[in-house]
């Protein structure tokens, strides 16, 4: 018994075909299509079916890939923050900033905003998580964050220690005001660029600072 498909049937849609790659060139592929659904769409939009639709894959090629999302978010991260770290070693001045910690913190953050031009789609990944992600997403950002007020707070005892004229504070709470309010500008100039001239706002952090640790 034969049959014949009706005239007016719409053909089956294909779904999309993946050809062979190295695993590794597919990965790539499907962080970069991670990070543009991102980028164009908001964190709360990245999911699996986006991911493949933005790479032109099916989804069971993302699974085959990554596992799940939380492991491809994981990678993107991952190499999210390879990238970083190198562009953010190069924010720091020369020398430990010791003698002039007011204007080491004010040079640093000015040079912080202008790398945040240069390369903002990593940055969003890394500042502007909402919390509808995986938490494993959080998690990583939070201790790479604590990593920095470590670092923050023993650069700020170093300071006291070859410092006698400036105030004994607290290392801790001082590197989470810091780092906290570094934070909150560099969020500002990813969401409304431009906003406060690099310039400007190191001068301004300069002076503030400038009554606490006078240069010496």
């Amino acid at each position: 018994m034969s049959t014949t498909s009706s005239p007016n049937a719409r053909p089956r849609k294909r779904r999309p075909y993946a050809p062979r790659v190295p695993i590794e060139e597919r990965r790539e592929q499907l962080l970069d299509a991670a990070l543009a659904v991102i980028v164009d769409a908001g964190h709360d939009r990245v999911s699996v079916d986006a991911v493949a639709k933005q790479a032109n894959v099916a989804r069971a090629v993302v699974y085959s890939a990554f596992g799940d999302l939380s492991a491809l978010l994981s990678a993107l991260l991952d190499r999210q923050q390879a990238r970083a770290f190198g562009r953010l070693l190069a924010v720091f001045p020369q020398g430990d900033g010791l003698r002039d910690p007011a204007g080491f913190v004010a040079e640093s953050v000015r040079r912080g905003v202008e790398m945040l031009s240069e390369d903002p789609d990593t940055w969003r990944l890394i500042l502007l998580t909402p919390s509808a992600m995986p938490s494993v997403v959080h998690e990583r950002i939070e201790a790479d964050r604590e990593r920095v007020r470590q670092r923050t707070a023993l650069w700020i005892t170093r300071l006291g220690d070859a410092r006698e004229d400036v105030p004994a504070l607290d290392p801790e709470i001082l590197a989470h005001a810091l780092v906290a309010c570094a934070e909150h500008f560099c969020r500002v100039e990813l969401t409304d660029p431009g906003r406060f001239a690099p310039e400007h706002l190191a001068g301004q952090i300069r002076a503030a600072l400038g009554a606490l640790w006078p240069p010496g």
